[in-house]
């Protein structure tokens, strides 16, 4: 019996991908943006309904771009129940993580306690939209106004997510996507920064170049974060299948919480918290105090039969070294944060995951 992964990557026929291939030998351009760089960009703001978008080699150099082309210098106010990339993106722009708890219900940050924290030195507010769950943007945008902070969001989890003003993604100053393997929508690696205005594209587009502005002028500290025209050429074949890849992905979460209803002890968040759309990237479960075992004693129960889920996202953050000495990672800070991290597993959720797989997944959860 093979074993099952917390996720698999939607990969399209290879023939299908052979003739882009092609497309790149002919021409003989592997990157710089060239042409399938260029068109997915024009694809990908078109699905996704944002004015600008600017692709990347992966959601961490996006991140650490984001953060670079908002000019903060300071504190940054953000979440410790995410993947670490979120802060380490944070320290990468040599400023400070603050953390602060997030809300039971949707895992994301909890707004009365950004706001509580915000001090001379805030400079930002990073938000994730966890498991692709909306955060309070409506509140957030109130918050970074007032205080006159950039907001910019994490949305790795998020592509294709809507509300009933349309993409997420068109929230605060600056959003970006992760584009991995493991996520809804990929390209093998990649990642992506969407942003509001041409100049702030430009200004983006530079800072993923080194900074070049034409052949012999560098006019900013950039790096190399451009996308190849392979993994371009990919996300355009990739584009092709993703509505399917979605709905797969909704009758696969649909399936789990019918049956998680039936079981005692396990809980899951609400389908969609805030979102008209969701993406389904991830089917996350709360083991509670009455199940009949703890979180991890399932966990490592599950992978001994052969089904590998993730305790994402645990430990948090602010248990690794490099946070854990701060003031704002104290446990008695973040006592939601520590409950949910202590309960939370993501089960495995794929388009290619069978009815038959679907069923061994909900039979190990069940009391025997």
């Amino acid at each position: 019996m093979d074993d099952i992964f917390v996720t698999k990557p939607f990969l399209p026929p290879l023939e299908d991908f052979t003739p882009y291939l092609q497309d790149i030998w002919d021409t003989g351009v592997l990157s710089n943006c060239g042409p399938f760089h260029q068109e997915l960009e024009r694809q990908l703001a078109e699905y996704l309904g944002v004015p600008q978008i600017s692709l990347f080699n992966n959601g961490t150099i996006a991140l650490v771009t984001a953060l670079q082309a908002m000019e903060t210098d300071g504190e940054v106010i953000t979440t410790p129940f995410s993947f670490v990339a979120t802060s380490h993106a944070v320290l990468w722009t040599r400023q400070t993580p603050v953390f602060v708890d997030i809300e039971a219900d949707s895992m994301n940050l909890d707004p009365e306690k950004v706001e509580a924290a915000i001090t001379p030195r805030t400079k930002a507010i990073l938000p994730v939209h966890c498991y692709g769950n909306v955060a309070r943007v409506a509140e957030f945008a109130d918050i970074a106004k007032r205080h006159n902070l950039k907001l910019i969001y994490d949305a790795s989890h998020a592509f294709g997510v809507e509300d009933a003003q349309g993409s997420i993604l068109n929230y605060g100053d600056l959003s970006t996507l992760s584009l991995h393997a493991t996520k809804v929508f990929n390209t093998f690696e990649g990642g992506a920064i969407i942003s509001k205005t041409p100049e702030m594209k430009d200004k983006i587009d530079k800072l993923k170049n080194f900074g070049h502005q034409g052949e012999t002028s560098v006019v900013a500290t950039g790096i190399n974060g451009k996308m190849s025209e392979i993994n371009s050429a990919f996300g355009l074949l990739q584009l092709k299948h993703i509505d399917g890849v979605i709905n797969r992905r909704a009758e696969i979460s649909t399936h789990f919480r019918r049956e998680i209803d039936t079981i005692k002890g396990l809980d899951y968040p609400a389908p969609s918290l805030g979102g008209t759309r969701p993406n389904h990237a991830y089917f996350p479960i709360l083991v509670r105090p009455d199940y009949h075992m703890h979180r991890d004693e399932l966990y490592h129960w599950m992978k001994s039969k052969g089904v590998h889920p993730r305790r994402y996202f645990y430990p948090l953050i602010t248990d690794f070294d490099m946070y854990k000495d701060l003031p704002s990672a104290k446990p008695e800070n973040l006592p939601i944060s520590k409950s949910i991290a202590d309960q939370v597993l993501c089960l495995p959720i794929y388009p290619d995951l069978s009815t038959a797989d679907m069923s061994r997944i909900v039979d190990l959860l069940r009391p025997t």
